[in-house]
């Protein structure tokens, strides 16, 4: 008996400055097995697969330092009733290749009422996560605090690129 091949959850090609980044998801339930394959001129300069706990939902490329090389983003969330959202990047180094970035962790002021359902997305030279507010008794369904955005610049960190919390906005 003949099995249908099961189409990737998510599948994507983006480019910028001269590479191009083919990202794919497979699996089912909540665990996805992420590939990232970045190239330039046709020719693969890196490749990088990790398993993910975290459905893949979207991805974008920008070059938030400036320095001509892009950095990837890939944006995940997990099945869990908070959907906390989850972000993994990378760097491509002027030797072609991938080098992680680390998402800094938010200050405890920024985190306070944090119950997932976040998003992220570049905006202009940053990266924004967006969630909902969660005051004392708000039922996971139900947030009541009105809105939180904290920006993220890329900045050089002491073995890799980080994505360091800079300002927070709330609505």
């Amino acid at each position: 008996m003949a099995t249908a091949a099961l189409a990737a959850p998510y599948q994507n090609t983006l480019q910028l400055q001269g590479v191009t980044f083919k990202v794919q998801a497979t699996g089912e339930g909540s665990t996805q097995q992420l590939t990232v394959q970045a190239e330039r001129n046709g020719k693969t300069l890196a490749v990088e697969k990790l398993t993910v706990d975290a459905t893949v939902v979207g991805a974008e490329v920008e070059d938030l330092n400036g320095d001509g090389q892009p950095e990837l983003f890939v944006y995940g969330q997990n099945a869990g009733s908070g959907s906390y959202g989850s972000v993994w990047a990378w760097s491509v180094s002027r030797r072609g290749s991938l080098l992680p970035i680390r998402l800094g962790a938010m200050s405890s002021k920024d985190s306070s009422g944090y119950r997932g359902h976040d998003r992220f997305a570049v905006v202009e030279t940053s990266l924004v996560r967006r969630f909902p507010i969660y005051l004392p008794g708000d039922t996971n369904a139900r947030p009541t605090g009105g809105s939180r955005q904290v920006t993220y610049k890329l900045v050089p960190g002491e073995a890799m690129w980080q994505l360091r919390p800079v300002s927070a906005t709330q609505d």
